[in-house]
């Protein structure tokens, strides 16, 4: 932000510090938005928080349990065609 640009804000006796309007709605950053607060060499950087934790493969296996017969390689790729064919028809 150049020098003509810069604007302050002051922490509060709870600890909080408003964001400028301008900049929020410039990120898009809502009522309720989760920030990751990482300090750094040159101040404080803030980020959205990920929606999701992060996951390895390995635990996500076998959430959606499918129960019925295996399909084939070709039924997969029949079944992945059809849908694209039916979202490019939208």
């Amino acid at each position: 932000m150049s020098a003509a640009k810069q604007t302050t804000t002051v922490i509060s006796t709870k600890g909080q510090v408003i964001l400028p309007k301008a900049i929020r709605q410039q990120r898009q950053w809502t009522a309720g938005t989760r920030l990751v607060v990482e300090n750094t060499a040159e101040g404080v950087l803030l980020r959205p928080a990920p929606m999701f934790s992060e996951t390895r493969p390995e635990e996500v296996f076998a959430m959606l349990a499918y129960k019925g017969e295996a399909k084939s390689l070709e039924e997969m790729e029949a079944g992945i065609l059809a849908e694209a064919r039916r979202h490019a028809g939208d």
